[in-house]
C-alpha cells in the first residue's frame, strides 16, 4: 500500500483558532480573535509556523473567502472592483507566490479595503507572507500596503509547545502518543508544524492499516517505508 493510500484513510481535523497552539504567537492569535471588519492583519514567518492554519481557520467563518497562489486571482480582482458588497473576510495566503496578475488584484483589494474601512461594506483583510513587509519580493506599491495595519511575525513553537500541538492533533483523532514516541519525533524530525501534523495523521492511518498500536518501532517503520517509496 502506498503512502498516499495510507494518508487517505481518514481526514485531518479542520483548522480552527481553538486547535492552534500559539506558543510565542499569542498576540497574533488574540488579534485575530478580536479582528473586525475594517481591520487588516499581515502575518509573516517561516514555513510551518502556522500562517496557513490561521488564515484557513479565519476563512472558515460564514461569508469568508480564502485565496492562495494555487487559486485563480481573477475573483480577487472582481471583489476589489465590483459594486457588490464584498465578503466580510478575505484571506490571501503566501502573497510572495502570487504572479503579476495576482499581485495586481491584491493591490486593488487593499485599496478597496482602505476606502471602505469606515463604511457599512467594510471587511477584514488577512494576508500572509514569508518575510516582513519591507523585504517582500512583490511589487513596490503592494509591499507598502502590507504594513498598513497590524503586522505579526509568527515564530516556531518551542519543544514543549510542539509536544502540546502534537498531543492535541493526536487527541483530535482519538489517539494518545507514548512519551518515547513524542520524544523521538522532537529529537529527530522536522520543526515544521505542517510536517509534524502530517506525520501524526500518517502514523494514525498506518496503525489502522497494520492493525498495530502506535509505538516507536511502528513510527520508524512508517518513516522507513515512506523513504523507500519516495526514492523508488
Amino acid at each position: 500500500m502506498t503512502e498516499q493510500l495510507i494518508l487517505d484513510i481518514s481526514p485531518a481535523p479542520p483548522a480552527s483558532l481553538d486547535n492552534f497552539v500559539a506558543g510565542a504567537n499569542q498576540a497574533a492569535l488574540q488579534a485575530l480573535r478580536q479582528c473586525s471588519p475594517g481591520r487588516a492583519v499581515y502575518l509573516w514567518g517561516p514555513p510551518g509556523a502556522g500562517r496557513t492554519h490561521l488564515l484557513r481557520a479565519m476563512a472558515s467563518q460564514d461569508d469568508s473567502r480564502y485565496f492562495s497562489s494555487d487559486t485563480p486571482s481573477q475573483p480577487i480582482f472582481d471583489i476589489a472592483t465590483d459594486d457588490k458588497a464584498p465578503p466580510s473576510l478575505l484571506a490571501i495566503d503566501d502573497i510572495e507566490r502570487f504572479d503579476e496578475h495576482g499581485q495586481a488584484a491584491v493591490f486593488a483589494l487593499y485599496n478597496r479595503w482602505r476606502e471602505s474601512a469606515t463604511r457599512p461594506d467594510a471587511f477584514t483583510l488577512l494576508v500572509s507572507g514569508d518575510r516582513a513587509p519591507k523585504t517582500m519580493s512583490v511589487r513596490e506599491d503592494l509591499r507598502t500596503r502590507l504594513g498598513w495595519d497590524l503586522v505579526f511575525r509568527l515564530e516556531y513553537l518551542s519543544d514543549a509547545h510542539r509536544a502540546e500541538a502534537m498531543q492535541q492533533r493526536a487527541a483530535a483523532r482519538g489517539l494518545q502518543l507514548q512519551a518515547e514516541v513524542l520524544s523521538w519525533i522532537l529529537t529527530h524530525y522536522d520543526r515544521d508544524m505542517n510536517r509534524l501534523s502530517a506525520l501524526i495523521d500518517a502514523l494514525d492511518n498506518y496503525s489502522l492499516v497494520k492493525k498495530r498500536p502506535i509505538t516507536l518501532p511502528l513510527l520508524k517503520e512508517l518513516l522507513a517505508n515512506s523513504q523507500t517509496q519516495s526514492s523508488s
